[in-house]
This record gives structure tokens, sequence and C-alpha cells, in this order.
């Protein structure tokens, strides 16, 4: 299979293109600098402007990219969150309705920051209203502008991620204070931590791939949710270290700005679609998840 993918530098990326090329796939990744990769027999870095009439048939398209959403929320920062999500999704349409064949299947990232913020409610994949807050605005409008591939016929995913555990992304950030001897909840510690094992986020992404049955928005979230007391004094528990310091919610906002949502609040989020389709997590439990990580030396 040929698999078109933005996004495959990042951490999802690497670790999907891994998997993928093992199953003898080749991948072509769409970059701004594809002069700073070498290519190989299984991989093509290609820039936006590459003639699509060169393109070998294309059988899937995979959509990653997007600005990090870490470092302090300003305007030109929201911006530059909001644009980049929209604008490569954009480009990416426009060369699936340059292909003479359209692929077969089309995912593109998305975010469970589109349900919003809450402590007691559940959200799955049937959930009908978006949050109002600013990620959840930015994630409709991902999902909106993704959607328009429907229009050709392409089957279309929406992969709503949740916190990413793996040796790279969020989890290095949230092990530092434990690590420090300084490991404790956020606020009240009942905001709820969607997460899941990088290696199931690379099986999810694949099932999708190659299941007709599977379209329209997936959550991408273990079934087993924690809140964030409970997440960090697992944390401590594997990395051998003191549970103890409360951080005051405000000050973390003080620090942080608006970005500090992403601690001080979050949403229980179930992947409802991916079990109904006998879907199999290697990590569904956290302390497995994050042992499995810890033990890892790369």
């Amino acid at each position: 299979m040929n698999i078109l993918m933005t996004g495959g530098t990042g951490f999802v990326g690497r670790n999907l293109i891994k998997s993928l090329i093992a199953k003898d796939h080749h991948i072509y990744i769409l970059t701004r600098t594809p002069d700073k990769y070498t290519n190989n027999e299984k991989t093509t870095f290609i820039s936006y402007h590459y003639p699509v009439e060169e393109l070998p048939v294309i059988h899937a398209v995979i959509n990653l990219a997007g600005e990090s959403l870490f470092g302090y929320w300003s305007k030109s920062k929201k911006k530059a969150i909001l644009d980049s999500r929209i604008e490569t999704t954009e480009k990416i349409l426009d060369i699936m309705k340059k292909l003479d064949k359209k692929p077969d299947v089309f995912i593109s990232c998305s975010a469970v920051g589109l349900y919003g913020i809450s402590e007691d409610l559940i959200f799955t994949e049937a959930t009908a209203n978006p949050g109002g807050d600013f990620l959840a605005r930015v994630t409709l409008e991902w999902e909106k502008t993704a959607k328009q591939a429907e229009t050709m016929g392409i089957r279309t995913i929406l992969t709503r991620f949740g916190v990413i555990l793996g040796k790279e992304g969020s989890l290095p950030l949230m092990s530092l204070p434990v690590k420090m001897f300084a490991g404790g909840k956020i606020g009240n510690g009942e905001q709820w931590i969607s997460w899941i094992h990088i290696e199931d986020v690379v099986n999810l992404i694949q099932f999708c791939l190659f299941n007709k049955q599977m379209e329209g928005p997936v959550n991408v979230t273990s079934p087993n949710p924690k809140r964030n007391k409970d997440f960090t004094k697992t944390l401590a528990k594997v990395l051998k270290r003191p549970y103890w310091i409360t951080a005051p919610s405000p000050l973390i906002r003080l620090a942080i700005g608006e970005m500090s949502q992403l601690i001080r609040k979050g949403q229980y989020v179930l992947p409802k679609k991916a079990e109904d389709n006998n879907f199999q997590f290697a990590y569904p439990n956290l302390e497995e998840a994050l042992r499995e990580i810890v033990s890892k030396k790369t």
C-alpha cells in the first residue's frame, strides 16, 4: 500500500511509520523541508509542491500535522494552532482532489478537546454537542475541514487523540515534578485524564486504516481514564517517588496562562467505537502502560 502522510516526523508519525514499513507499506511523507531527510526503500520525503501526477496510486492519506499546543497561548500562538491545522488539511484535500484515483481512506487526526471540559460527563463518539472553549472551537473547525473529503467518496476517519503516553510527548513533562520529589495532584485532582499508550495509538490508527467499518469520529483513548490525583499517584508509584504536594490551580494558571487548561481540566472519554468493533488494547490499564514506558531504554 502507498500511504501519503503529513506529520510523519513527529512523535506519533515516527512510531506509525516504523510499524507501517515493517508491514511492507511505502510512506510518502509531506514536509516543508524534504531536503533535510534521506529517502530509503520504504520512505520518500516530498514537498507540498511535489507534482501530483508524479505520485504513484495513493491508497490512503494520514494527516497528523499541527502546531504544538505547548507554549504560552498568546494571540499569535493561538492563531498558529488553528491556522496550521486548517491550512495543512486544506492542502491535503487539494492534493486528493487532483489525484485521478482517489484514496480509499483519509485519516485526519483530531482531539478529545472537541468535547470541552467536565468532571462528571462521559463522552463518546455519539456525543453531539462540542465544548465552547478554545480547543473545542479549534477542533470543531479542524474536523469540519477534514470532512470535506467525504464529498469525494473517500472513507473519512477523525481520530480524536487523548493524552498520548510514551518516551516523548506529554509524559516527560508530567513526570518531571514526580521525579523531583514534588509529585502530587493538580488543584482538587478530580479532573479526568483520557490517556492512551503510544503502541495502542499506532495499532488503532492501523485498525482504522484497514477496517472498512471504521469511519467518522474515533476516540483514540484507553477504556480506563483516570482522575488527575489517581494518575499522578500511579505515576509516583511506578517511578518510586513520593506523592504528597498539591499544586494550586490558580498558581498554575498564573504561571502558564490559558494553556494550563491542558493540566488543570479534562474530560472522561471512552473509545466506544473501537471497543464495539473488537479492537484489542495492548495497554488498557495505566500502571501497566507506565511500567512498560519507564522500562524502555530508548
